[in-house]
């Protein structure tokens, strides 16, 4: 073997590679990746002039970067949501109803998004006629008055000599004005305004000192109108109240419904009721506004739940008004506080129509054998209306053996069909739809009589 001498140095011959080893290489210089395109590292060198200018424009603009260690997710979940509870509310109302109304749900939709139509409700304990007298003057008319005398000069065919049973008599004494159909004009606020006490003045001559006049201070010290929803007198005269009635108001606040049983002037004894203390104190700011001293005193104010009171009272009310908490459609689509849609009220409001159900049942152990019960919500779901009536009345037969019947309610609806919207496929009791043209409502009443 021939010996190197350490000092001969010799020039090493580049390595040789084949032809696509160096097609890759010249590829690689030139920045192409193997099907001719550019390589992505091509891609970055380019686009780092344009990210260079894009941030100098931002930092003239006044956008500020926010450095990696500042940045964070939004919780979504635990603070804020991601849609209001109003939103919500209309979402699953249009799953819903788009299906149990049909055609006629554009229409409603519309209706409940727009500005809701108040009625008058005249109180009694002051001086109703002069106060009727000013709501005429604004070109309002009563509703009820109009109805029931429609009613009596114009009979059903067949029906001119036959006197009406008793399940067709509405609750007497009540006066509600509204504007005609189609009218937009609203009622002012009540104000409590002192009218001098002039005894010996003729009332034509009352009535003309101050015609524009709104709303006064009564005689009584009491206010002189009362504003709702016009559709909510619907179950007060359904009721059907009689002179010396007892009768019970299962779920009372905020009151409008209460007021209304006490202007009939037939409450003997009237029981009015509410879970919530917060709820009783508003039902109790109405009575002080609306009632004297001497009427208030015969009015029991109550905080029980009123699923026990069958347990409590049982067999002792003549008439009985179940108006129960619901998805309240409209205050629903309008305001935040205390809505039902809330995420944190979920698993509430899927247990309402059992909720519904069993304040029902009370009511219903709470009549007097022979009595009437009145249920009522302000929802649209045939969930909270129909379904709840038909499982009650199953449920009192099956575990009471109480036997239960509906009252039929179509000459009641054709009573007030100038004023308000029905609904024509209503299974049991009656049910009020907002309409553009008579935006009350909803509003959804059944009239029961207990049987034994």
């Amino acid at each position: 073997m021939e010996r190197r001498n350490p000092g001969d140095r010799r020039t090493k011959s580049p390595p040789r590679f084949s032809r696509a080893a160096r097609t890759t290489s010249r590829n690689l210089r030139l920045g192409r990746c193997g099907s001719g395109r550019k390589s992505p590292a091509t891609h970055a060198v380019m686009a780092a002039p344009v990210l260079r200018c894009v941030r100098g424009l931002a930092g003239r603009v006044g956008f500020v970067t926010v450095p990696r260690r500042y940045r964070h997710k939004k919780k979504w979940a635990s603070t804020e949501p991601r849609f209001p509870a109003s939103q919500l509310a209309l979402q699953n109302f249009d799953m819903t109803y788009s299906v149990q109304f049909g055609d006629l749900w554009p229409s409603i939709r519309v209706s409940l998004l727009s500005e809701q139509k108040y009625g008058a409700l005249v109180n009694n304990f002051a001086a109703w006629d002069h106060v009727s007298a000013n709501l005429e003057q604004l070109s309002a008319r009563d509703f009820v008055n109009d109805a029931v005398t429609h009613w009596e000069l114009e009979p059903e065919s067949g029906q001119a000599t036959t006197p009406s049973p008793a399940s067709w008599a509405c609750s007497p004494n009540l006066r509600c004005f509204t504007f005609a159909r189609g009218d937009v004009s609203r009622f002012s606020p009540a104000r409590v305004t002192e009218w001098p006490q002039q005894p010996n003045l003729d009332r034509s001559e009352a009535r003309s000192q101050e015609p524009g006049a709104s709303s006064r201070l009564g005689s009584q010290g009491v206010m002189d109108y009362y504003l709702m929803d016009a559709a909510s007198l619907l179950p007060v005269l359904a009721l059907g109240l009689q002179p010396g009635d007892t009768v019970l108001d299962l779920c009372a606040a905020p009151g409008g419904k209460t007021l209304a049983l006490l202007q009939t002037g037939c409450c003997r004894n009237l029981a009015a009721n509410d879970l919530s203390t917060s709820r009783t104190g508003r039902l109790q700011k109405v009575l002080h506004s609306y009632v004297p001293q001497g009427i208030r005193d015969r009015v029991r104010v109550t905080s029980w739940d009123g699923r026990k009171w069958g347990e409590l009272e049982g067999d002792t009310y003549d008439r009985v008004l179940v108006d129960v908490p619901c998805t309240t459609d409209r205050h629903s689509l309008h305001e935040e506080e205390n809505n039902i849609f809330q995420r944190s009220r979920k698993k509430e409001r899927q247990m309402l129509p059992m909720l519904q159900m069993q304040l029902l049942a009370a009511g219903l152990l709470a009549t007097k054998p022979g009595g009437h019960v009145v249920y009522s919500t302000c929802s649209l779901s045939h969930l909270q209306n129909e379904y709840v009536v038909q499982g009650t009345m199953e449920l009192l037969a099956n575990q009471y053996s109480i036997e239960v019947q509906v009252e039929d309610l179509t000459h009641f609806r054709k009573r007030f069909m100038d004023t308000f919207c029905f609904f024509p496929s209503c299974r049991v009791g009656e049910l009020v739809i907002p309409n553009l043209m008579a935006n009350f409502g909803p509003m959804y009443f059944c009239k029961m009589r207990r049987l034994t």
